[in-house]
């Protein structure tokens, strides 16, 4: 266990409560309706250390720093089964996720919901989904033996991750999801 020290104990607890009052006004007001300032002060911290906190603005303050999905993606394609053909593992992680999940807790749907109708989260989102290119190209050549360069693999790891964007906003987001995983499914493989 890591023993964490109090100046990062404070650090951890302060990114908590802006998070949450962020969550919280956002939610009650609208995200459009809320402010930098009315977080931080709500907060009770300065503007200045909410940027400290979140230097890309109130946007980064409904997610993480993009570790865990760009974690998750990668481990999809490099930790599936060896049968399990790569599309679908990758189907596979998105359908447990945001819109698409079946089983997403109770208290999670709010911000789901934020996320999916405000245009600039669903922004942000797509940001850090892009950040996940060079890992997740990388991932695909080496399951796939292509080279990290090949035109194929950098396609699919720039179209994979921007199906999130394409689908999660559809009256049905896991038949959207479906039918975009059914047409990369026949193309992928590349032929040589």
């Amino acid at each position: 266990m890591v023993n964490t020290g109090r100046r990062e104990r404070r650090k951890l607890e302060t990114r908590r409560r802006l998070d949450e009052v962020a969550l919280r006004l956002f939610l009650e007001h609208g995200y459009d309706g809320v402010t930098v300032a009315q977080i931080a002060e709500e907060a009770d911290i300065s503007v200045a250390t909410l940027f400290a906190h979140v230097p890309d603005g109130k946007e980064a303050l409904i997610f993480d720093d993009g570790s865990e999905r760009l974690a998750g993606i990668v481990a999809a394609v490099r930790n599936r089964s060896p049968e399990e053909p790569i599309l679908a593992a990758l189907h596979r992680f998105f359908a447990s996720r945001g819109p698409y999940s079946t089983d997403l807790p109770p208290e999670h749907a709010p911000k789901r919901d934020l996320i999916v109708r405000t245009p600039a989260l669903r922004e942000y989102a797509r940001r850090l989904w892009h950040s996940c290119e060079p890992d997740l190209a990388a991932a695909l050549a080496d399951e796939s033996g292509l080279p990290p360069d090949a035109p194929a693999v950098r396609a699919l790891a720039r179209f994979v991750l921007e199906i999130p964007d394409l689908t999660g906003t559809a009256p049905d987001p896991a038949a959207a999801l479906g039918s975009v995983f059914a047409l990369l499914e026949s193309g992928w493989p590349p032929r040589s």
